[in-house]
C-alpha cells in the first residue's frame, strides 16, 4: 500500500477493445475514495490508423499519466513479438515514475503479456480481468500465461472462473465478477434520447436510414492463420454483397495479419461496388453499443459478437476460428470462411431477429465489484491472499 490512504492502481490500455474492456472499472477506481487511478496508454490506443483511441479515453474525462510507443508496425507474428520486446522496455519506466500498489491488465493481446511481465519482474501485484476463457488462436494461450502471473483474477463468468481455479490458482484470488464491457451496454441502452443521426460524420462511404436494416461487420485477423486475412474478408465482404443490405464495416485491430484484412477491405472499395457500405477506423462505445441494438446481424469473428451479443440479444454469424471454445449464447451462428454458408448464416438471422438477453458475462456491475475488491485486498506477490 501507498504511504497514503489510497492505493494506486494503474490500468494499462493498448487498444482500443482495451479500453471498452476496462472503462467502468477505471471510472469506478477513480470515484473510489481507497483508490487512486494511474493511467498508462500504449500501443495503438495512441495511432491515427487505428482510431486514436487516445483522443476518446480523453473526452471521456481521463488523463494519461504516461503514453508508450511500444507499437512496431507491419502486423506480422515478429512485428508482434517485438512489439511485445518494447513494451517490456518501456513499461518499468513507466511504473517506476508511478510506483503503483497494483497494476491492471486487460485480456489477451500482446500489451498484456508485456505488462504482465513487467509488473511481476518488478515486484508489483498484478490483477487479471478476462481470465479463464477459451478462444481460439495465440489469443489463449496468452490469456492462460497472465492467469499464472496474476495475483488476483477478475473473470468474467463462472466458467472462466472455475478454469482458473483448475489451473492452480487460489480460489481465494478468483472474483467472479463479470466483464467491464457489460457495465457500459447496461449504462448505454438504459439512456434515453441519444441518437445515431450523426455517425456517419465520421468514416467514409455511403450513408443510409439506421431505422431501417442493416449489417454491421467487425473482423480482425487470425493470428495463427496469418496470411489469409486478405482471402478471408474477401469472402465475407462478398457474403454481405450478396446480402443486399446497407452494412457498416470497422477497420481490424492491430494483430499479425492486420494488413492483410486491411488490404482486402481497400480492393473490395476499389473494384466492387461499395455504396451501400460505411467504413470506420473506430468507433466511440456508447455508439458502437447502439449499432449492435440496430443492427439486422453482426458478422464476422469479433468478441463483442459473443459478449455484448448475447447481453443485447444480437443476431450474429461468427465467421472462423478466433472465437472457438468461447462460452456463447443462442445469438450466435457459426460459419466457416465460405461465402455462401455466410450468406446462408446471415439470412437464417434476418429472419430469426433479436433474441432474448442472456447475461453470461456480467450484469452491468463489474466495475464497482473490482474498484471495492481492489481497495480492500491484501496482495502479497507470493500469491498468498488474505482479507
Amino acid at each position: 500500500m501507498s504511504s497514503n490512504s489510497q492505493r494506486k492502481v494503474c490500468v494499462v490500455v493498448g487498444s482500443r477493445a482495451n479500453y471498452s474492456s476496462i472503462k467502468s472499472a477505471m471510472r469506478a477506481i477513480r470515484d473510489h475514495p481507497e483508490t487512486e487511478l494511474q493511467l498508462v496508454v500504449g500501443a495503438s490506443a495512441l495511432l491515427d490508423r487505428y482510431g486514436t483511441a487516445i483522443d476518446v479515453i480523453e473526452r471521456d474525462g481521463f488523463e494519461p499519466d504516461e503514453r508508450v510507443f511500444m507499437l512496431i508496425e507491419g502486423e506480422t507474428p515478429g512485428t508482434m513479438a517485438k512489439s511485445t520486446g518494447l513494451g517490456l522496455l518501456e513499461l518499468p519506466t513507466a511504473f517506476e515514475r508511478l510506483q503503483p500498489d497494483v497494476v491492471i491488465t486487460v485480456g489477451d493481446r500482446f500489451e498484456t503479456m508485456a505488462t504482465a511481465l513487467a509488473a511481476t519482474y518488478m515486484n508489483l501485484p498484478l490483477a487479471h480481468t478476462m481470465g479463464g476463457e477459451v478462444s481460439g488462436n495465440i489469443d489463449e494461450s496468452i490469456r492462460h500465461a497472465v492467469t499464472k502471473f496474476a495475483h488476483i483474477h477478475f473473470p468474467a463468468s463462472k466458467e472462466a472462473a472455475e478454469r482458473i481455479v483448475r489451473m492452480g490458482e487460489n480460489p481465494a484470488s478468483v472474483h467472479t465478477v463479470g466483464c467491464p464491457r457489460m457495465d457500459l451496454v447496461a449504462e448505454t441502452l438504459a439512456q434515453d434520447g441519444h441518437e445515431l443521426s450523426e455517425v456517419f460524420q465520421f468514416g467514409v462511404g455511403g450513408s443510409f436510414d439506421l431505422d431501417r436494416p442493416f449489417l454491421l461487420v467487425s473482423q480482425h485477423p487470425v493470428t495463427t492463420e496469418y496470411g489469409d486475412g486478405e482471402e478471408q474478408i474477401a469472402e465475407t465482404l462478398q457474403a454481405v454483397k450478396e446480402v443486399e443490405l446497407p452494412a457498416i464495416v470497422l477497420w481490424p485491430n492491430a494483430d499479425a495479419g492486420s494488413e492483410d484484412v486491411a488490404r482486402g477491405i481497400r480492393k473490395f472499395r476499389e473494384f466492387e461496388d461499395d455504396s451501400k457500405l460505411h467504413f470506420f477506423k473506430n468507433l466511440p462505445t456508447d455508439d458502437y453499443i447502439r449499432l449492435m441494438a440496430k443492427t439486422a446481424c453482426l458478422v464476422g469473428n469479433s468478441s463483442s459478437a459473443i459478449r455484448e451479443g448475447s447481453f443485447i440479444g444480437t443476431p450474429a454469424v461468427n465467421i472462423g476460428t478466433r472465437q472457438e471454445g468461447r462460452e456463447r449464447g443462442s445469438n450466435i451462428i457459426d460459419v466457416e470462411h465460405d461465402g455462401r454458408g455466410i450468406v446462408e448464416a446471415i439470412r437464417a438471422q434476418l429472419e430469426h431477429g433479436p433474441y432474448e438477453p442472456e447475461p453470461i458475462y456480467g450484469d452491468g456491475h463489474a466495475g464497482e465489484r473490482i474498484a471495492d475488491i481492489l481497495s480492500r485486498a491484501e496482495i502479497n506477490i507470493h500469491k498468498r491472499i488474505t482479507y
